[in-house]
């Protein structure tokens, strides 16, 4: 970004960076200063496409300890494994299913953080997945059929570009398939005596992030897989081992509260319905915890700016 003309200031306004700095390599940006940092390179750059462009450069050096764990992988079958059970190391509020069929490998993005940003996200993830794969496996070329929850943006051009005939839009959910064939793929720099070593790595860094979550991290984490059953405050502070009094206390030492937490995944959760299902309103409001669908809706517009009707209309 600062190589494209714009000062480092301006890309990280909003963020805890622009008083901290950037560390290192390898350090770890928390998930609210990524989602201000995107929010910024995509006003700054007015680059519609910036996901995709981003997503190409993602290489395997990109992705530190985890891709040269993949690189000593035996076959794609060991890479995908090792990819499913670490990709937190990569972005820790993503959720991922994995599943095979008869013909088939499918990546299902479950939750993609901040809704506001998942075109981003989707087209980052989609392009630096064909790039990682066609990395490992030495291929010019790799089909791969992606899947947006969202209608063919305006620059629908630049996704096809990048990934041929294999685009396709308004689908119920974000999701990557390719050939299960391509499993039995040997990579050329499989390496199985280092591979022990970084799987031990990867683990060894797994567990500091998960250690090093704040209390907030934690909250959304939970939140966000206990979708329509959502707990109350002192129920989610036992699930964190905490008293309620210490929960709250550490929450606002972060500058946060339960339920502006609870509120947030809600946003989440009803945008998702609004933008990838036709779910009717009520069941809606229902799943995100109102029984009245006109409070859903009026504390909708409050945290948002926008109606229900509005974001399913432009999803």
């Amino acid at each position: 970004m600062t190589g494209r003309g714009h000062p480092q200031a301006a890309i990280l306004e909003g963020t805890s960076l622009a008083e901290t700095g950037i560390g290192g390599l390898g350090a770890r940006v928390a998930q609210a200063d990524f989602a201000r940092l995107v929010a910024n390179a995509l006003r700054l750059t007015n680059d519609p496409a910036l996901g995709l462009r981003l997503g190409e450069r993602l290489n395997l050096s990109a992705h530190a300890v985890l891709g040269q764990a993949f690189m000593t992988c035996r076959d794609l079958a060991e890479v995908l494994d090792l990819f499913m059970r670490y990709y937190h190391l990569l972005s820790p509020a993503l959720e991922l299913e994995y599943a095979l069929t008869d013909r088939e490998c499918i990546i299902t993005t479950v939750n993609i953080p901040y809704p506001e940003l998942a075109e981003f996200g989707f087209e980052l993830m989609g392009a630096a997945m064909r790039n990682t794969l066609r990395g490992l496996l030495g291929l010019p070329e790799l089909t791969l059929e992606l899947e947006f929850p969202y209608p063919a943006p305006a620059h629908h051009d630049a996704y096809r570009a990048l990934f041929g005939d294999h685009v396709h839009f308004e689908r119920p959910q974000g999701r990557i398939r390719f050939n299960r064939a391509l499993l039995r793929t040997r990579l050329p720099s499989s390496n199985p005596a280092l591979r022990a070593l970084y799987e031990e790595e990867c683990a060894r860094l797994l567990q500091d992030l998960k250690g090093a979550d704040s209390v907030a991290e934690q909250t959304l984490r939970l939140l966000r897989k206990l979708e329509g059953q959502y707990p109350q405050m002192p129920q989610l502070a036992r699930m964190l081992n905490l008293s309620p009094r210490t929960y709250r206390r550490r929450l606002a030492g972060e500058g946060e509260s339960f339920q502006t937490l609870l509120d947030r995944v809600r946003v989440e959760h009803a945008t998702r319905h609004l933008t990838q299902t036709r779910l009717p309103l009520s069941t809606i409001a229902y799943m995100v915890g109102f029984n009245d669908p006109s409070n859903f809706r009026r504390a909708f517009r409050r945290w948002t700016g926008r109606s229900p009707a509005q974001v399913r209309a432009d999803g």
